[in-house]
């Protein structure tokens, strides 16, 4: 099972970030979306990031070129044909399934499909896709060009050759692939819920202000306090996966989201992507 081309379904910060890194790295990419005003930045996105290596000389102007021409930008599913497929669209198992289905019906039975979900169970998604041994779970941290971790997950169904081939991809996009099991939360938002959901109890109770403990945990070696992180990931994003484990673990208390958070989702104060989340971005 050889990689060859990759098409990424879902245009946002995450899709577009992946499609960035498989172009930088050698592959003919396919970024589809069909919301035009996501597409249109995207694109945007995309140009702004490679002038930023152009000036920093970490590519040359021509290197630059070459990148962007290697991503075909697309509103049509019947131009989402690869070797690879990578969803990165919204986080609702009806949506995604349906999404899979469809390009299913265009590709063929060997094309791989990796879901970039952070929380929903990749079991339940193959179970409704066919030829599920080539469905896993391809989870990219943000920004997508730059941190180097890729949670590979291996679901029930999931052929060896599958996870074999979505390693070496890693290993050509220069990231650290890390395989597991299918399970709530995976590895690492398991792990980290309880750097942001214990950083928001403290300051419910009036033990801290977020400022402080942003400031203490990257003085303590952390790039990024929970409060920022939380406002880059989008507060929507990261509300949905602590519902998802806190519902996963059958409202297992450690796992409870925060009313914190819920505010400002109801709000939409959502983050960097809006403008304002815990903090203000406007200025």
């Amino acid at each position: 099972m050889k990689v060859i081309n990759i098409c990424v379904a879902g245009a946002g910060t995450m899709g577009s970030g992946i499609a960035l890194c498989a172009a930088q790295n050698g592959f003919k990419v396919i970024l589809f979306d069909l919301n035009s005003q996501v597409m249109e930045k995207a694109i945007s996105s995309i140009e702004k990031n490679l002038s930023t290596l152009l000036e920093k000389n970490k590519i040359t102007a021509e290197e630059k070129q070459t990148i962007f021409n290697s991503i075909t930008f697309t509103s049509d599913i019947q131009d989402c044909k690869a070797s690879l497929i990578i969803e990165a669209i919204v986080e609702k198992m009806a949506a995604k399934t349906d999404l899979f289905n469809q390009l299913a019906l265009i590709n063929s039975s060997e094309t791989i499909f990796a879901s970039n979900t952070s929380s929903l169970s990749v079991d339940d998604l193959q179970r409704n896709v066919p030829n599920p041994e080539r469905v896993a779970g391809m989870h990219f941290f943000n920004p997508a060009q730059i941190m180097k971790l890729v949670e590979v997950v291996k679901a029930v169904n999931t052929s060896e050759q599958t996870i074999s081939a979505l390693v070496e991809v890693c290993k050509k996009l220069q990231k650290t692939p890390v395989v597991c099991k299918d399970a709530p939360g995976f590895i690492v938002n398991r792990v980290a819920r309880h750097y942001y959901l214990e950083a928001m109890r403290m300051v419910e109770k009036g033990i801290a202000t977020m400022e402080s403990v942003d400031i203490l945990m990257e003085a303590s070696g952390f790039k990024m306090g929970p409060f920022k992180l939380m406002d880059l990931i989008g507060n929507d994003i990261n509300l949905a996966v602590s519902q998802s484990l806190y519902d996963a673990f059958e409202q297992e208390p450690r796992f409870q989201p925060s009313e914190l958070q819920i505010e400002k989702v109801r709000k939409g104060d959502l983050g960097k992507k809006t403008g304002k989340g815990f903090y203000d971005y406007h200025s």
